[in-house]
């Protein structure tokens, strides 16, 4: 059964996506199934729209950039949840998405780079130094997404979820949890873990996306698979950030 803690990839998806596998009675299923490059192109596309929509936004002046931020967070929440509803919709709501996350971003960005210069150069040169890192320790088998190891991620990433939904709830009534946002050494000891726990989903996707095109799923799944791995690669971007600043913040 494949698994995955990241929502966009759970474990009935490329299940009940797939139509057929490629077989010799099919000479045209090969192209018309998923398969592992045509996911990496998808991501590789995705992933420029986002940068994009990023840099775009963060010329803009601070008024419009927050107004931006905020479009581009509710609007992306919007596509995502219609995405997992409507997997075929994906060549279309992708690339949607990836613009609204770049338009969140790119403020998300700025307003850390103008409290701390060079922050966001690092942070980009750790995620995709932890991709690139993570991907060859899955392809070299130093790194087994086995049946414990699923869980233990899943386990891990609910209870992340859950922490920061009772921090939210508990901040609409002005009550703050200084363990998130303040930069005490537990803080710091938490963020560390969360992006341990980020970085580890990548091993979950790239176990999910292997096994989507042994079961021969649908070519739109590319474009959905590429959309969980960008989901994985935003929440590791945003906490290494929040990390380096923290630690900067102790300066």
């Amino acid at each position: 059964m494949i698994k995955s803690s990241n929502p966009a990839l759970n474990s009935s998806v490329f299940s009940s996506e797939a139509r057929f596998t490629p077989t010799h009675s099919h000479p045209d299923a090969a192209s018309n199934t998923m398969s592992i490059q045509g996911t990496v192109n998808k991501t590789g596309i995705a992933l420029l729209i986002m940068v994009c929509a990023a840099g775009w936004t963060w010329g803009q002046d601070p008024v419009l950039m927050n107004g931006l931020s905020v479009l581009g967070a509710i609007a992306g929440l919007v596509v995502a949840l219609v995405l997992m509803l409507k997997k075929t919709w994906a060549p279309v709501l992708v690339p949607a998405y990836a613009g609204l996350e770049g338009l969140f971003i790119g403020a998300f960005s700025a307003t850390f780079e103008q409290q701390y210069p060079g922050i966001v150069m690092q942070a980009v040169g750790l995620t995709f130094a932890t991709l690139f890192a993570l991907l060859s320790a899955y392809k070299s088998g130093l790194i087994k997404p086995t049946e414990n190891f699923k869980l233990g991620v899943f386990a891990a990433t609910a209870g992340i979820g859950v922490f920061y939904l009772i921090a939210f709830l508990f901040g609409l009534f002005g009550v703050d949890f200084p363990i998130i946002y303040g930069n005490s050494p537990m803080s710091i000891g938490l963020s560390v873990v969360i992006v341990v726990v980020a970085a580890l989903n990548l091993v979950m996707d790239f176990d999910f996306i292997e096994n989507g095109e042994k079961e021969g799923a649908p070519k739109y799944m590319e474009w959905y698979a590429a959309f969980g791995l960008l989901v994985t690669l935003i929440w590791l971007y945003i906490e290494i950030v929040r990390l380096l600043s923290k630690l900067a913040s102790r300066r």
